[in-house]
């Protein structure tokens, strides 16, 4: 199958600033039956990942459905436009996520309609890495009406509302209250991957580093609130994988199978 690439941009209004967004789409004339849409945070590491490399090793084993994906290249206000909407950290950063959001759902998903002429998709994922991944987590629970799953590698699950220094508990992380204060159950799946290499930070001194615990934290608020394994969660621990794209692109087909594949 031929994969086109085009970079489209977006003046956005409510970032302040022009988005630049990578598509990669199916050769119209190739698809067969209806497109799914993947948006992706940190679309600027696409070539990292060698995402083009494995759609079409994918599409040419028969093995995925037809995806539109927009991937989102992030801007110099990275740390304060990801994050988890109307929660800043502890140091203040993502105090602009709630606005990130609402240019996704106002601003960015208009024109890829616009652009593709498709006002309905089979399926809708939003994924993302490190604390782009947090990003993805967090429009996609409060936007479970548009989203049905949430892709995130090596999630910046950490992300917490008090220092360390200053009498941090677990409860203090941000994702994990968000899970536990939501009231119902978003009509979601979750795929979260983490690496035993993606730091070495182990604040609780448990053998298991940070990454992996907070991960692990977030399945067990997931299946507190209904969800379960393996049906509406997949958890990949990558032995050896590091906190960098050539990691993420290692198991990035393993992804798009789990979200569209045949």
């Amino acid at each position: 199958m031929t994969i086109t690439e085009k970079i489209i941009t977006i003046n956005s209004g409510l970032l302040k600033r022009e988005v630049f967004c990578t598509i990669l789409m199916p050769d119209e004339q190739e698809i067969a039956g209806p497109l799914s849409l993947l948006l992706l945070n940190d679309g600027q590491e696409l070539e990292s990942l060698g995402l083009s490399q494995t759609l079409e090793q994918l599409y040419n084993s028969n093995r995925l459905k037809p995806v539109l994906i927009v991937a989102i290249h992030a801007g110099e206000d990275r740390l304060q436009e990801y994050g988890v909407a109307g929660r800043p950290d502890f140091k203040d950063r993502g105090a602009m996520a709630d606005i990130y959001t609402q240019f996704i759902i106002t601003e960015l998903l208009p024109q890829v309609k616009n652009y593709t002429g498709i006002n309905e998709f089979e399926s809708a994922a939003f994924a993302g890495f490190s604390l782009g991944g947090l990003s993805a987590f967090d429009i996609g629970w409060n936007n479970a009406d548009i989203f049905d799953k949430v892709g995130v590698f090596s999630g910046s699950f950490w992300w917490r509302s008090k220092d360390l220094a200053k009498g941090y508990t677990d409860n203090d992380r941000i994702a994990h209250a968000l899970v536990r204060e939501t009231v119902g159950k978003p009509d979601l799946k979750f795929w979260l991957q983490t690496g035993t290499k993606d730091e070495t930070s182990d604040r609780n001194k448990n053998g298991i580093i940070d990454a992996i615990d907070d991960t692990i934290d977030l399945i067990k608020e997931l299946e507190a609130k209904g969800y379960s394994r393996p049906e509406d969660i997949q958890y990949v621990e990558v032995v050896g994988g590091n906190h960098n794209a050539e990691t993420w692109g290692r198991v990035m087909g393993k992804f798009l199978s789990w979200a569209y594949g045949k």
